[in-house]
């Protein structure tokens, strides 16, 4: 078995735990940094060129491709996957997941839950966003940020309204969310390989910080999820496309709301906070969907429905 992770950083410990995990199991793996990759295309020929070198097709990738680099790591994922390699994270789903406002309304489409969100330009009235979104607190979110930064509580209309106006005034893009005060300033992260659940934890933030990223000061610890919680997690993760992935969700009176589905969850703080080796969980599910499938003595003649031809 032939194993690319697409990492750009050789060192973080998500990536060495999955080249351990791999190596174990007596499979080819190498660290490939997906910046560094060149795609060339020719009719009926696709190759990648990595450091002067034309990389040999492997069986599947694992994309650890960073927020910043999107659109040129979706880039390299969809190369690889149009060379019928399996992605332990497709390129839709991992673009999907990095549009804040697309996966809300995919959740929504899905039947899953979620804090109460508004989505508006910069030409809408502050005052008239606030009375949409439910009254103050509220929550202010960039489009763009990551592990917790661009994330601002405020707790008064006045307050509100200041940060909005300046906000839309640098034309940045802005979900504004209900607070869910019983939250607590805590999270739950539940960790999806393959459909199923293999590991959760309960993040805190720090001490005055409703935020409860671990890269913003919060601590994690083992989370017994409930049947709703197990069930929210999974549904989410299906319903964003996504084989491998981590659901933030917050406890709420109306049930789990998922906050957002990352398709690079770290392993680090799950791995610690569970003691369970999540690394191996990610190559059971490689290794399940690489199987070769034993070829059919005769072929069949296939009927077209809407079903097969992507109506």
């Amino acid at each position: 078995m032939r194993v690319y992770i697409l990492s750009r950083n050789a060192s973080l410990y998500s990536t060495r735990r999955l080249e351990e995990a791999a190596r174990q199991r007596d499979w080819e793996v190498r660290v490939i940094d997906y910046l560094q990759c060149s795609i060339e295309i020719m009719k009926g020929e696709l190759r990648i060129i990595y450091q002067g070198e034309t990389l040999p097709r492997p069986d599947a990738i694992i994309p650890r491709i960073g927020a910043s680099r999107t659109f040129y790591g979706t880039a390299m994922v969809r190369h690889f996957e149009v060379m019928e390699t399996f992605s332990a994270a497709g390129s839709l789903a991992i673009a999907r997941s990095r549009d804040k406002l697309r996966s809300l309304q995919v959740l929504s489409k899905n039947g899953v839950g979620m804090p109460k969100t508004v989505f508006a330009s910069n030409k809408s009235s502050a005052k008239d966003v606030i009375a949409l979104s439910g009254g103050t607190p509220l929550v202010l979110k960039i489009l763009e940020g990551t592990q917790g930064v661009g994330v601002v509580l405020v707790d008064s209309e006045k307050a509100a309204k200041s940060v909005l106006d300046a906000f839309y005034g640098m034309d940045v893009n802005l979900l504004v969310q209900e607070f869910i005060a019983e939250a607590g300033g805590t999270d739950i992260r539940a960790f999806v390989v393959g459909g199923e659940v293999v590991g959760a934890m309960k993040r805190s933030g720090a001490e005055g910080d409703f935020r409860s990223n671990l890269h913003q000061g919060g601590s994690a610890q083992l989370h017994r999820l409930t049947k709703k919680e197990r069930a929210t997690a999974i549904a989410a993760a299906k319903a964003m496309g996504l084989g491998v992935c981590g659901v933030d969700m917050i406890p709420s009176k109306r049930g789990p709301l998922v906050m957002e589905v990352n398709s690079s969850p770290g392993l680090e703080g799950i791995e610690k906070a569970t003691e369970i080796d999540i690394a191996s969980k990610v190559m059971d599910y490689i290794e399940k969907n690489t199987k070769k499938s034993p070829q059919p003595a005769a072929k069949k003649k296939r009927r077209i429905t809407k079903d097969n031809i992507g109506v």
